[in-house]
């Protein structure tokens, strides 16, 4: 956008592009607000050169829209971020370890790191609920009736504690490598089958990964180099944090080698995550969106556009009992 000279209250043309994404197409010159002179009423927009939370330089590689802060971990916003993500409902799952208090939790001095979640006592959480309200000046809400109320953080430390048992996907998600989506991270951990054959995997052996693309492998390589990383994991391990680890299943079979499946609508007797990596170990790739490439639909209950777009195509359709049919006649 900044060579389209888009600025503040500047009318613009936008343009859809695929399903969802929009793009602004053009500034419409004749109509940006003006001042009396006949200047443009706001400044032109310019991109930080510096960090405005850590003051890191702010850089933007070529051929990308964003610009990022270079600071990473040693940036607050991005510490608090990692840790938003690590908590995520699909990446750890810890529930109630929100915005606030992971701001709290930070500010105050109880974690640097995400592994640093698995440190943390009741009354830790205590002390730091006390210690934020005293600084905000805000009517303690820790404690009720002369005594301090506590099930908030005996809740958050039950969900921290059930968050120890995972899969390897979900842990290499959680981590925040660049460009590792949920589905990248299945197909890493199904191919390597180990978090520990995979840091000590090589770009060339991870160029070799099936749709894991040119960029990822540099981002995956530079992330186990970093000496901060290991020591994460090495952190999460000594906490007893678990991942289960498989095989690996490198090779190129399976009914569904080659087929492109949509899932929409609720399943009843399975969820849809389960359902789509079923799919995938039957070597199907599962994607999100329909189009022209797509092999079929699983459509469950109130299956929407996905199975009026698939019927518009004339592609073909199962419903959740055939579904379930096949993976039982194909369970591995």
């Amino acid at each position: 956008t900044a060579g389209r000279a888009v600025r503040v209250a500047a009318p613009v043309r936008v343009r859809g592009r695929g399903d969802v994404t929009r793009e602004v197409a053009s500034v419409i010159q004749d109509e940006r607000p003006r001042d009396d002179a006949g200047n443009p009423s706001h400044p032109a927009y310019v991109l930080p050169r510096t960090c405005p939370v850590c003051g890191s330089d702010v850089v933007r590689e070529e051929g990308e829209v964003a610009a990022r802060c270079t600071g990473e971990l040693f940036c607050p916003a991005q510490r608090k971020q990692s840790l938003l993500h690590f908590a995520s409902r699909r990446a750890m799952d810890i529930e109630g370890l929100g915005d606030r208090l992971i701001d709290d939790l930070v500010d105050l001095g109880y974690l640097s790191t995400v592994a640093d979640l698995y440190t943390l006592t009741l009354e830790n959480f205590l002390e730091m609920r006390q210690r934020a309200e005293q600084r905000d000046g805000t009517v303690p809400e820790t404690v009720k009736g002369g005594k301090i109320a506590s099930k908030w953080a005996q809740n958050l430390l039950a969900s921290i504690e059930a968050s120890r048992a995972t899969t390897l996907e979900r842990l290499l998600f959680a981590l925040g490598i660049r460009d590792v989506g949920e589905s990248t991270a299945k197909t890493l951990a199904r191919y390597f089958g180990s978090l520990d054959s995979l840091m000590s995997a090589g770009e060339d052996q991870l160029l070799d990964v099936p749709d894991v693309g040119p960029v990822v492998p540099r981002r995956i390589v530079m992330f186990f180099h970093e000496r901060h990383n290991r020591n994460v994991i090495a952190k999460l391990r000594n906490a007893s944090v678990l991942w289960t680890e498989r095989p690996p299943q490198r090779s190129a079979e399976g009914p569904l080698l080659g087929k492109t499946v949509v899932l929409t609508g609720a399943l009843s007797s399975l969820g849809r995550d389960e359902a789509g990596d079923r799919l995938q170990a039957l070597g199907a790739k599962v994607s999100g969106s329909v189009s022209k490439k797509t092999s079929f639909v699983v459509a469950g209950d109130a299956a929407g556009s996905k199975l009026e777009k698939a019927k518009e195509l004339g592609i073909e359709v199962w419903d959740e009992a055939l579904l379930l049919d096949f993976l039982a006649r194909h369970a591995q």
